[in-house]
């Protein structure tokens, strides 16, 4: 690329942190460029958008055409050169990421080492869950400021290309989170097969979206739900055509039977009538009948007579997720342990000593920050796996450490992506019993950071169930010292420490092997 004249740099607001992300997404790839404040506040500067149909290869063939990976590198080039302009370089002010056509793509890792070698972008293909949590801290913002949405019990969803998501949400705490394979291209690819004429085609649509909404309304039922909040490109469309003035920076109510008129009109016209009538660009032709089909039927089926359209999108999220420096704060930490808490009490576990085990796992963390020097984020990973760590019993007494690690693995925790509910598995794994081994392949797939990081995990969790051996849930204050190359935990106000002691004994190589010192229990001297 030639080089940048200097006076074509815009200009921005020098105490701020300029910061771009970039979604490759099934249709299209978008860009948005913003200041970061300090203080949180999130500034867009500009926004661009490009029409490539990665999701047309991998929902029909599987892989990315070579024609279609060139594409995107054009794209991204053209996307690059607008970031120099203002000033950024790819790195921790740069976040590109992929969703599922990208991620389902049989030739993905081809797919990022081009995309890398020629533009210096690092595409990160994100999951499902990743992407409900994105979703949910661009939302939750709104949700709390919209009086007649803080204390409904609301459904936020978006039909995208590949999938779609669905968010109950109510006083901005996660009731339920799951994304569901039902994607406007996905039905369109699907379709162009038959060939056949408009009323055959609206009948399979909406047999395709029935047998989704019916796996929906199992987990959501039918008056569970008091309002819809539908995000996406194509409701954003809607609310433009049957709203007068509509101000996209504003949540927007549309009657359904407004919604179910249009969505008649779009799927009675074909993809050149559309783009001819509407002046949208040709793969959106093809998707939006699908796409407000299916939020048509999913309102109806919520039994609601309006949806509110909102503009936040993907690249909202993951900005305000830069914002906060990743997004774990604490509000989106109750979103995680409220998960963890639905999905313990699903396997009927003791909920009191889970809760004193999470407890002291923290007072562990923090107190041996300075041995384990984990990132922070760990820490409500540790305390997810004690408060899980006995999940397992509902199968049975026997080797439960390995139950527990299964019925994690195949569970879904909001908040957390697939890499992060292994590590709280394998967490659970190794809280009691043997250590990790290299005939253990789960384990020895990880990388090494993770390798380590599950071993210290899971050595804090062999300590804190021990200091609960009672059941009782009697130690709530540790005291840390480290005297002749052992970790001492003083207990004040606790007068026969022989249980915990002896459980220790029995459970804390690991901690001794993964931080060189052995654990010594004490009562605390007045």
């Amino acid at each position: 690329m030639p080089p940048i004249d200097p006076s074509s740099r815009v200009t921005r607001d020098l105490t701020a942190t300029p910061s771009a992300v970039i979604d490759v997404g099934t249709t299209s790839i978008r860009m948005k460029i913003a200041e970061i404040h300090e203080e949180g506040h999130v500034h867009p500067l500009d926004e661009l958008s490009r029409a490539v149909s990665l999701g047309k290869d991998t929902f029909t063939r599987g892989s990315l055409e070579k024609s279609t990976i060139e594409e995107c590198v054009r794209v991204l080039k053209i996307y690059r050169r607008k970031l120099d302009e203002y000033g950024i370089e790819p790195g921790e002010n740069v976040r590109v990421v992929a969703t599922s056509a990208v991620r389902e793509a049989s030739n993905k890792l081809a797919f990022l080492d081009r995309v890398y070698t020629a533009t210096g972008f690092q595409v990160v293909p994100i999951d499902e869950a990743e992407v409900n949590r994105i979703t949910y801290l661009g939302i939750q913002p709104l949700l709390k400021l919209d009086p007649e949405l803080a204390d409904a019990r609301t459904v936020v969803t978006e039909v995208g290309g590949g999938n779609t998501e669905i968010l109950q949400v109510q006083n901005a705490d996660v009731l339920f989170a799951q994304t569901y394979r039902l994607g406007s291209l996905r039905i369109h690819q699907a379709l162009e097969a038959y060939h056949a004429a408009q009323s055959v085609t609206r009948r399979l649509l909406e047999q395709q979206i029935q047998r989704i909404l019916d796996q929906i309304l199992q987990q959501v039922p039918a008056g569970t739900t008091e309002e819809m909040v539908a995000l996406g490109g194509d409701m954003r469309f809607a609310a433009g055509q049957l709203v007068a003035d509509w101000n996209p920076d504003k949540l927007t109510r549309i009657a359904v039977s407004d919604l179910a008129e249009l969505t008649d009109t779009v799927l009675s016209l074909n993809e050149d009538k559309l783009v001819h009538k509407y002046h949208i660009p040709f793969p959106e032709a093809g998707t939006l009948g699908p796409a407000l089909l299916a939020y048509t039927m999913m309102a109806k089926a919520f039994g609601l007579k309006q949806v509110i359209v909102s503009s936040i999108n993907l690249r909202d999220g993951l900005l305000k997720e830069m914002a906060t420096r990743g997004g774990w704060n604490e509000d989106f930490s109750n979103q995680v342990i409220r998960s963890a808490f639905d999905l313990g009490r699903k396997f009927e576990f003791n909920e009191p000593h889970a809760r004193q085990v999470a407890k002291l796992c923290s007072i562990l963390f923090q107190g041996l920050r300075d041995e384990h020097q984990l990132d922070p984020r760990y820490e409500l990973l540790l305390r997810v796996a004690a408060l899980l760590h006995e999940v397992g019993l509902y199968i049975s007494t026997g080797s439960y450490h390995k139950h527990s690690m299964y019925l994690i693995q195949h569970s879904e925790l909001f908040g957390l992506s697939r890499s992060d509910v292994q590590l709280v598995a394998l967490a659970t794994r190794y809280h009691r019993r043997a250590s990790p081994k290299p005939t253990h392949t789960v384990f020895t797939t990880l990388s090494r950071d993770q390798r380590i990081a599950v071993m210290k995990m899971a050595a804090m969790l062999r300590v804190a169930d021990a200091l609960d051996a009672s059941n009782g849930q009697r130690l709530h204050e540790l005291k840390f010292s480290r005297e002749g190359g052992r970790l001492v935990i003083a207990i004040p106000q606790i007068e026969d420490l022989s249980l915990e002691q002896l459980a220790l004994k029995q459970s804390g190589s690991l901690f001794e092997s993964t931080f060189g010192m052995p654990v010594l229990l004490r009562k605390l001297r007045p």
